[in-house]
């Protein structure tokens, strides 16, 4: 049997294995760090060493072609040192000073956008769309490109009154998380079943498990077993229709988008919040969704005027109240909007402390 040590195939890989070497040397040891410009990020050790490192945008869902260019661009300025952060932007750290602007010059020749820190409008996080999801309503990678298209001006500056961070979700599920705006599908009806295929593609027990508010139920339709779904209870959140196609809820004229607003996870300032709904009904018109980026532009230019410096979009709403947040944006307001669930309120973790 070989002396060697079998490899460790559980927990966290090795973080400091593809580190550039001035990280790894001056681990825990970071004095201050600043920001030069848009984009650009310097840290500094206690012992002098900085590095720089410079944030570019990308189109989110990426070809074997696009991720050469940047590695292209890493083994020329970063001796080929590259990271995709959770949002998927791409950052290149070098501690060479002199290699910043060439740095720059070429990810904005190739297109890539520099920007996306300080107070400035960040990469839209999202879920996977119809790409990798079995369940989406939309592609939410795809509105992530055509907003941040239009959006591209306030991710390359800081003049936002604090950071901006949008979310986008294929379904009411929303994976997306919180977000100061967050962009959702919106199903309005429940979904059509497909009784004769019920039987041979479903594995009833799982689908009626998976149901969030208990609305599914097994039924014999035409003799054969098969699912109902009690739509006084039905949600339309399409949780059902993964593990049972049958169950086709996507449709291309009810199936919207919806927008919401104010929420955060950070405990800065204040604590964490949930977004609240402030449009619904947007038509999922792919491939621009213009309708939702007119939405999404009117409620950041609103934002950006009236805010104070440093306030999140949640706590300027909480400040002017939200009548006077749909006065100023001109968002028609609904019935739909009153906001009446109080079930999770005691029991959901809305702080960042634990508790037990």
């Amino acid at each position: 049997m070989s002396e060697l040590r079998r490899p460790i195939e559980c927990g966290v890989p090795d973080s400091k294995q593809f580190m550039p070497p001035v990280l790894v040397r001056n681990y825990g040891k970071w004095a201050w760090h600043d920001r030069p410009q848009p984009g650009v990020l310097r840290h500094v050790a206690e012992g002098g060493d900085q590095v720089f490192t410079v944030k570019a945008g990308t189109q989110r869902q990426m070809d074997i072609h696009t991720i050469r260019k940047l590695c292209d661009i890493a083994d020329q300025f970063c001796d080929g040192h590259v990271r995709f952060t959770i949002r998927s932007s791409v950052e290149f750290m070098t501690p060479d000073e002199s290699k910043v602007k060439p740095l720059i010059d070429a990810l904005e020749a190739a297109g890539f956008p520099v920007g996306g820190t300080g107070n400035s409008v960040g990469f839209i996080s999202h879920t996977q769309g119809w790409l990798h999801c079995d369940i989406p309503g939309t592609d939410a990678s795809g509105v992530v490109k055509a907003l941040m298209d239009e959006l591209v001006d306030e991710f390359k500056h800081e003049d936002m009154p604090n950071r901006v961070k949008i979310t986008t979700s294929c379904c009411q599920i929303n994976c997306g998380g919180q977000g100061d705006i967050a962009i959702n599908v919106q199903h309005t009806k429940p979904p059509v079943i497909n009784h004769a295929l019920v039987s041979g593609v479903c594995e009833r027990p799982a689908v009626i498990a998976r149901c969030p508010v208990a609305a599914i139920r097994p039924a014999l339709v035409d003799g054969k077993p098969s699912l109902e779904v009690d739509e006084k209870k039905c949600v339309c959140c399409g949780a059902c229709y993964p593990p049972c196609p049958p169950m086709q809820i996507n449709d291309p004229v009810n199936s919207k988008i919806a927008i919401w607003v104010g929420g955060k996870h950070s405990s800065t300032r204040s604590k964490p919040m949930f977004h609240k709904l402030v449009a619904a009904g947007l038509p999922n018109n792919a491939p621009r969704w213009p309708e939702v980026a007119e939405v999404v532009k009117l409620i950041l230019r609103t934002y950006k005027a009236d805010a104070r410096p440093w306030e999140r979009m949640g706590e300027w709403i909480e400040r002017i109240g939200w009548p006077r947040f749909f006065e100023m944006t001109q968002l028609p307001f609904t019935k739909y909007h009153v906001d009446t669930w109080r079930g999770g309120r005691a029991n959901l973790n809305a702080s960042a402390h634990l508790h037990f």
